[in-house]
């Protein structure tokens, strides 16, 4: 295990550096390099975060509902400088839709099913999207704000 972490601005100039304006925003979450991406980069960005960067272990997907708007957000795991990084997206509260990154993490599969099956964010192209936690002929989805449980 290396004792040695690369400063989140470096990473942030490569991906500047390869990206341009895809990469719309960063800051750091405590001590997590984020990066707010243009959706239509997600899969070129995650390739590049994966080859170039070395970010290789898919650690989660979640999505966050802000009533106008979702994000998504995958946090992946560097194994030689043990290193956390996420990357965002922003979606349209009344279409959320996103590029799946399961041709990129394979394992960010039941991640982003349950994104889709608790938010109701469509993620294309994944090879299984289909409820996870919550029967398939539920209706809605229970994290949205907007949720109203039926008696």
């Amino acid at each position: 295990m290396s004792e040695t972490t690369t400063p989140p601005l470096a990473y942030e100039a490569r991906l500047r550096e390869r990206f341009g304006d895809a990469i719309q925003s960063s800051y750091l979450a405590v001590t997590t390099p984020t990066f707010v991406v243009d959706p239509a980069y997600l899969i070129p960005i995650c390739q590049f975060v994966r080859d170039d960067l070395g970010f290789r272990l898919p650690v989660l997907c979640s999505a966050i509902d802000l009533r106008d708007r979702f994000e998504v957000v995958w946090h992946v795991y560097h194994l030689d400088t043990c290193e956390t990084l996420a990357i965002k997206v922003v979606l349209p509260h009344d279409d959320p839709r996103v590029a799946s990154t399961t041709p990129v993490w394979k394992g960010m599969d039941w991640h982003e099913r349950e994104a889709f099956d608790l938010m109701g964010i469509l993620f294309e192209g994944h090879p299984d999207l289909r409820r996870i936690l919550l029967p398939d002929d539920w209706e809605g989805h229970p994290l949205r704000k907007d949720y109203t449980a039926i008696d």
